[in-house]
């Protein structure tokens, strides 16, 4: 298919076939065959050649076609031989006849897929008779609609309009396009029709636009859930919203909302139908927004200790530039503040005419007075969050001006200092909730017993990093190299309440001396070693204490480490050079944009939780969080701009697309799309992705846009996005600049699925995967901590833990196999499912009764009659899922509640383990052993009871979706019936895992 062709109707889907075009048709025996595949003149049959058989055999007649499936949906095309040949996209399978035989083919491109997919179904669903009509019909919801807005513009009612008030128009109704796009197109169309010269017709402008407006691959989109394949219905909406981008609760009266919202043409809003450009306008908005909505508003509960939460935290908030030589100012200090940062690092030192002054670079033209520094962190510290500021000082100023800084604080911030002194009776700090609105002063404190105006304390060790980076001599610095001392005057020690900051000995001193108030900072390079090398010591010590990590003293160009290095070991505030954009300040703004901007994001459970086990580092999933698969398709690109600086090329923008995944170690990955050659501003990828993700909660996805260059790939785009933010199904993503801001119209156009690492359930949110058989299913397992009593608790929990996962993954591997021989992927749900056979079945002619009976909780799919071998597996893969998923609704009570008592029992030990320990003679590697055992089994436990709880709660889900589903297709029978079962007790047994090419498998 030539570059330039556009297929934006259904009528330039069946020319293109009537042209004919070569493909590979795909046998059972895996080899590929070149044919040239062509639709007869009269629309009734396709036909290929060459062929060995007979000329009239070597032909589909198009009323015998009962589906159509995009991608490698068939056993022929799944077989391993062949399915790493060719991508998932330029994949397609026609079956027909009475017992659903499969012609498998393989075209040069999606493009040419989506031209034979369309029109196919086209003439499936209406035959021949009907092509004209559309043109006539409803294309003209479309053509009418542009050509009153060009009645609107034609001021003189000249029936002609100027083509600059034309490409006005066009541009005003596509932002984004370029003017030099549209002008050259009216150029061409005019030279085409052989009417040059300064104005245009409205038959001119109608086909203009419907060139330059109509993007295939929306169109595509489109027609696949139009029921005329020209506009959307309602109850076409309606499926494409529950299917494809998994809205629930989805109603008409949400669909006419939506059309009214973004539907242009009057006729289409008063009745309900949605065209393209409306269907365009809607998945550019917000409302289909990559972005889950929920998570634009405070969404995490609030109410655990201060250290249980990632706070967004500066660091050098007041520079400007670099570390060296870059100015202060308060500029900088109101841009993070408005940002939702919530945790400011203030530098005070000793300022002209004794007043303190605050500054972090050698630069001393640009010192800003801490008084003024002070009344800015008033006004401002609560616009973006009402949820605590901490004050991080580092003070260099000699005790009178210390003074002089609580008074300023005392006058400035009044009520919003927090000085309620710790409760010695509690184990954790306070929540956000608790401390709203307070400001929280961390620094220094002098002893209780030290009564007089000022005492001496040892000096916080960021501040001697800080010395060290700014060159000041330290005169102080005792012989010996033994700790610095500081003089610090009592009134301001008596602001700091709850941050008091303290020197890190070790874990083992933290754990027996330090109190939950009292938090220490860590260099980068200390907290990077803590992370290699003990990353579990790390995490169980960021559960009950606040831990702040600073840049090294060498990031003198304010450089910013990665964040992610010490959020995946619980380390709180991890301090940002606010003023440096790139990769690091990218994944700390997306970071914080999860729970509404407010500055603080709860850490995953895994790594709160008193006794859990989670290392950092591990190379696998997690005990008891279910690793997810995300499936990404990079559609297309549209209205990406020139690299800056780049003119090389002139206009020729050659774009690939990177996404990153950014986690724990074991997540981090990248892929690539292929570069889009000669694309202009809005290439299309067309291509499919993957990721294994162990620790949703910690993940992050980056989209990088670069320019494919043979000197050095340059920077277009990019976007970053929590994992946990994710929406799935057809998205835009809105591109952003290097620097953070967004670029006016500039988006990707991506499907996302996310699903289990196996079997088919919906996972942590929905539902692909790879399906395990009885010969490699992996049961997890208790760990011996070497301690006999506890031991023996623990081994209780053995046959729970098999009968869970067995009972998740015998509903998991037949979901699979349901769906696959549906013809659709594991991502699907099960409403889906069940439209899809019925759409066969009414598509039949003599339809084989086949119906579900949903007077029963577990309704039954009924046939009546011999059927065709394929419904025949098909009946035969519903049944088994049915009855899988009846074993685990009304066995997973039971078993739950063994694997938390188990957990229970356990954990009764938990304030003994240290006397039972002794009493063992556990000591040193031993001892740690015998500890992370015991985590390592409260996890488990907490974890599998967890999963088997989701699958139940989906299981119910599929039985309601099934009832739905067949009430609103016409195969359901009665429907009085609860999809609420009761609980019956059933033997459990692992069902093996099907061969692709099998009978189970096969279609």
């Amino acid at each position: 298919m030539p570059n330039d062709r556009k297929i934006n109707s259904t009528a330039a889907c069946i020319s293109f076939m009537l042209e004919g075009c070569e493909m590979k048709k795909v046998r059972s025996n895996s080899r590929m065959y070149s044919r040239f595949f062509v639709l007869d003149p009269d629309m009734r049959f396709l036909r290929w050649e060459p062929s060995k058989k007979d000329s009239e055999k070597a032909k589909i007649e198009i009323k015998l076609v009962k589906e159509v499936r995009v991608g490698k949906k068939t056993p022929v095309l799944r077989s391993n031989g062949l399915s790493d040949q060719f991508p998932d996209e330029c994949a397609f399978s026609i079956l027909y006849g009475d017992n659903y035989e499969s012609l498998d083919l393989v075209a040069t491109s999606a493009d040419v897929v989506n031209a034979w997919v369309m029109g196919l179904r086209y003439l499936v669903s209406y035959g021949k008779h009907t092509l004209e009509a559309p043109e006539a019909g409803h294309p003209s919801l479309r053509t009418s609609w542009i050509s009153s807005v060009f009645d609107l513009a034609d001021l003189e009612k000249a029936g002609r309009i100027p083509v600059s008030r034309a490409v006005q128009l066009i541009k005003a109704l596509n932002p984004g396009m370029k003017a030099s796009t549209i002008e050259l197109k009216f150029k061409e169309l005019q030279k085409a029709s052989e009417r040059p010269g300064e104005e245009v017709a409205c038959d001119l402008f109608v086909e203009a636009y419907c060139e330059l407006c109509t993007r295939p691959e929306i169109f595509f989109l489109m027609v696949q859930f139009s029921s005329n394949k020209e506009y959307l219905g309602l109850k076409d909406l309606m499926i494409f919203l529950e299917v494809e981008q998994g809205m629930e609760g989805v109603t008409e009266e949400m669909c006419l909302e939506i059309i009214g919202k973004y539907e242009p043409s009057k006729e289409g809003r008063e009745k309900g139908y949605m065209a393209i450009d409306g269907f365009t306008r809607y998945l550019l908005s917000s409302d289909c927004s990559i972005f889950d909505p929920q998570h634009r508003k405070v969404c995490q509960d609030m109410a655990q200790p201060l250290s249980h939460y990632y706070i967004s935290s500066a660091h050098s908030a007041c520079l400007l530039e670099d570390n060296f030589w870059g100015s202060s100012d308060i500029s900088g200090y109101v841009s993070a503040l408005r940002t939702g940062c919530r945790s400011l690092e203030l530098v005070v030192w000793d300022g002209p005419d004794g007043e303190p002054v605050v500054y972090a670079g050698r630069s001393t033209t640009s010192r800003v007075p801490f008084r003024t520094v002070v009344g800015v962190i008033d006004q401002y510290a609560f616009e973006a969050s009402d949820y605590p500021l901490i004050l991080c000082l580092a003070v260099r100023c000699s005790p009178p001006q210390q003074r002089l800084m609580a008074q300023y604080m005392k006058k400035s911030l009044g009520g919003k200092l927090y000085l309620d002194p710790p409760d010695p009776e509690e184990a954790y700090l306070p929540s956000p909730e608790r401390l709203k609105s307070k400001i929280l002063i961390k620094g220094k404190k002098l002893p209780p017993n030290c009564h007089d105006s000022e005492g001496d304390v040892t000096d916080e060790d960021e501040s001697l990093e800080l010395s060290r980076r700014l060159g000041e001599d330290d005169k102080e610095q005792p012989e010996g190299g033994g700790l610095r001392r500081l003089r610090l005057s009592q009134e301001l020690s008596e602001l700091v309440s709850l941050c008091q900051s303290v020197t890190f000995r070790d874990f083992e001193a933290s754990r027996r001396r330090q109190r939950y108030w009292e938090v220490c900072s860590f260099s980068e390079v200390e907290a990077g070693r803590f992370a290699n090398e003990c990353p579990e010591e790390l995490v169980g010590y960021n559960k009950r204490f606040l831990s702040r990590v600073y840049p090294s003293a060498i990031r003198i160009d304010a450089s910013n480490m990665n964040p992610q290095d010490f959020w995946k070991c619980g380390c709180q505030m991890v301090a940002m050079n606010y003023q440096t954009p790139g990769l690091m300040m990218d994944l700390n703004a997306a970071w914080f944009r999860q729970n509404g901007g407010c500055g603080y994001v709860l850490r995953p459970s895994i790594m709160r939780e008193e006794v859990s086990y989670f290392s950092a580092n591990t190379k696998d999933s997690l005990p008891g969080v279910p690793a997810q698969l995300l499936h990404l398709k990079i559609i297309s690109g549209q209205n990406l701009p020139k690299p800056k600086g780049s003119g090389a090329k002139g206009e020729v923008v050659e774009p690939y697309v990177c996404a990153e995944i950014h986690g724990i170690p074991a997540d981090c990955a990248e892929h690539r799309t292929k570069t889009a050659l000669q694309s202009g501003d809005n290439p299309v990828f067309d291509e499919s992705l993957e990721f294994q993700i162990n620790l949703p909660e910690l993940a992050v996805l980056r989209f990088v846009v670069l320019d494919d260059d043979y000197i050095g790939d340059e920077f277009i785009a990019q976007y970053t996005i929590p994992f946990e933010c994710l929406q799935t199904g057809y998205r835009h993503v809105p591109l952003q600049a290097l620097t953070g801001e967004s670029l006016p119209n500039a988006t990707l156009f991506v499907h996302v699925a996310i699903t289990d690492r196996r079997g088919g359930g919906r996972g942590h949110k929905r539902g692909l995967s790879v399906r395990k058989g009885r010969r490699v299913r992996e049961y997890t397992s208790t760990k011996a901590t070497g301690i006999k009593a506890i031991d023996e608790v623990f081994r209780t929990a053995t046959q729970p833990l098999r009968e869970a996962t067995d009972l998740r993954e015998n509903v998991q591997n037949a979901l699979v196999s349901f769906k696959e021989l549906c013809g659709l992927t594991p991502a699907a749900n099960m409403k889906q499912c069940i439209l899809t056979v019925a759409t066969w079945l009414l598509h039949s002619e003599g339809t084989p009764t086949v119906t579900l009976n949903l007077d029963e909780q577990y309704p039954a799919m009924e046939a009546q009659g011999p059927i065709p071998e394929l419904l025949r597996k098909v009946l035969t893969a519903y049944e088994t899922m049915i009855q899988t998923s009846r074993t685990l609704i009304e066995s997973a009570d039971a078993v739950y509640s063994k694997l938390i008592q188990a957990q229970q029992a356990g954990m009764d030990f938990h304030k003994e383990l240290h006397r039972l320990e002794a009493k063992e003679g556990l000591k040193g590697r031993k001892l740690q052993k015998a500890l992370e055992s015991f985590a390592w089994n409260i996890t488990v436990l907490k974890g599998q009871a967890d999963l088997l709880k989701q699958a139940k709660a989906e299981a119910l889900d599929n039985l309601w979706q099934i009832h739905n589903a067949g009430q609103s297709c016409g195969i359901g029978r009665n429907g009085s019936a609860s999809p609420e079962p009761s609980r019956v007790r059933t033997p459990l047994e692992p069902i093996p895992e099907t061969e692709g090419g099998s009978d189970m498998a096969s279609c």
